[in-house]
């Protein structure tokens, strides 16, 4: 079964292509990394499966059914949730209510977040399921900005559970923090139920290759590989374009 199909997706602004005919099936369930050195588009693709940049042309694919022209939200309803280089949290809110905004979302009842919040047992409960999930029970009561930036990640990924999606796109969770902290949020996404799919972009190819099941590598805006950690890693040409001599890192 296939959780995300595209089509020729290409993505243009204006005669720049950042995005160009990319073809790419994600099994359901996968563990599955998207690659590429600077420039190669990666950060645009998660942007237009996600539903935050409009395609072109081709076609984006959600479980069998075409999403190509709907809206963000309306992707998440579908089951397909995400984070972002840049998190996008309410830091003057609490841990807890950040969490429990995101299950209120996907109830359809944001409406009425403020006024039930503390009462809705059953939100609330959820909610501190999924920091218990993230290690963060302790710091439910928290203002999200008195985390430290490896913190707020994790809080991203419980937020994300919130959705409850079936598809969840990761872009660059370990950005900016130290490496022991990257290795605790790896942990948890490595933790994540065999039945939610996992697409992300990473930079750091010591986790790449330590959490990936498939990698499709993309080089200006198209596919030149994909493959398993093995194949990629060994693959001539990827390590021309983009793992270089050191074969560790490269940036979005």
């Amino acid at each position: 079964m296939t959780a995300i199909e595209t089509h020729n997706l290409t993505v243009r602004f204006g005669h720049f292509a950042a995005v160009s005919d990319v073809s790419l099936t994600i099994a359901a369930g996968s563990r599955h990394a998207l690659i590429g050195p600077n420039g190669a588009g990666k950060t645009t693709l998660v942007h237009t499966l996600t539903g935050g940049i409009a395609a072109s042309s081709g076609t984006i694919m959600i479980g069998g059914q075409n999403v190509t022209r709907l809206r963000e939200s309306e992707r998440v309803r579908r089951g397909l949730s995400r984070t972002y280089q840049i998190n996008q949290l309410f830091r003057g809110l609490t841990v807890l209510d950040n969490v429990a905004l995101a299950v209120f979302e996907r109830k359809q009842q944001t409406g009425v977040f403020w006024r039930r919040a503390a009462k809705d047992k059953v939100t609330i409960e959820e909610a501190r399921e999924h920091l218990a999930f993230v290690n963060l029970s302790a710091h439910a009561d928290k203002p999200v900005h008195e985390l430290s930036y490896g913190l707020q990640r994790l809080l991203e990924i419980a937020v994300a559970l919130g959705t409850r999606p079936r598809i969840l796109v990761l872009d660059e969770p370990a950005a900016g923090v130290p490496a022991d902290q990257s290795e605790a949020i790896f942990e948890r996404i490595h933790a994540l139920p065999r039945d939610l799919t996992l697409l992300f972009v990473e930079h750091d190819m010591n986790l790449v290759f330590r959490f990936a099941e498939r990698i499709t590598v993309l080089v200006e805006g198209r596919i030149i590989t994909e493959g398993t950690p093995a194949e990629i890693s060994g693959n001539a040409q990827v390590r021309e374009v983009y793992l270089g001599r050191r074969g560790h890192h490269a940036s979005t």
